[in-house]
């Protein structure tokens, strides 16, 4: 194409001069893949498809971390780990987008209100967002600390996407919608922690905004109680999107 381009990336942008402006977008061969699905298969195009990894960070999965601090077992949420060290590098290879979604609040904790901040220290005598962690004194789920930085196993690589989120949704308040859609992705692989909370959420908006949506279970926790997996793959299945497998897709990979 002639001129100048105008967009973040190749997928949306324009081509300009003094004279013409040409908005064509250039045409990408599909990719379909196929994964089976509780008794169906489904087929989406790879090349317009991103992976999103939600808050496998320390707060969440480390022991030095928010949560083993306040008592939870930790160990369910680590269990994406290594599925995920096995999918990353194949998706990579594929130029498949890998966007890591973080809860990461700001350190005057502006945006959040009240509400938000019972959830987490009902009475306010506790350790809540942005408090300081008794053991490394991190704030909670602050960005750019170490407790709000995804784990040592899962480093994100220079290509990847990382975007904070301040709610369970990963699309409240943040860029993400506006990056899917300069990216051109229509299908969306969910993956991280906790699958029954922010997980869900997420897919549920993501199913809200049109985007196709493909949990991994296999890449997918939770911490919550056995009933609240359940309950939360059912509702994905019949409502909002697919449960699939990461190993199968990479299989078909």
């Amino acid at each position: 194409m002639a001129g100048y381009p105008l967009g973040s990336t190749q997928y949306n942008q324009w081509h300009v001069t003094a004279t013409r402006v040409d908005m064509v977008r250039i045409p990408l061969t599909p990719h379909p893949i196929s994964l089976s699905s509780r008794g169906r298969e489904v087929t989406f195009d790879l090349q317009r498809t991103a992976l999103i990894v939600i808050d496998m960070q320390n707060d969440f999965c480390h022991a030095d971390g928010w949560l083993g601090h306040i008592g939870v077992d930790i160990t369910p949420a680590r269990t994406p780990i290594a599925p995920l060290q096995q999918l990353l590098p194949v998706l990579r290879r594929a130029a498949v987008p890998i966007i890591w979604l973080n809860w990461g609040n700001r350190p005057d904790k502006l945006n959040l209100s009240p509400a938000l901040l019972h959830v987490y220290n009902p009475y306010g005598d506790g350790v809540g967002l942005g408090d300081a962690l008794p053991v490394s004194g991190e704030p909670v789920l602050q960005a750019g600390s170490w407790a709000a930085a995804v784990v040592d196993e899962l480093t994100p690589a220079d290509q990847d996407i990382c975007i904070d989120k301040y709610r369970m949704s990963g699309f409240q308040d943040t860029v993400l919608d506006s990056v899917l859609r300069n990216l051109g992705i229509t299908t969306l692989l969910f993956a991280g922690v906790n699958v029954d909370q922010c997980v869900l959420c997420t897919l549920q908006d993501a199913n809200f905004r049109g985007y196709d949506c493909l949990l991994l279970e296999d890449c997918s926790a939770t911490t919550s109680p056995a009933y609240c997996l359940d309950a939360a793959l059912y509702n994905v299945q019949q409502c909002f999107g697919f449960v699939v497998n990461a190993a199968e897709l990479r299989q078909q990979l």
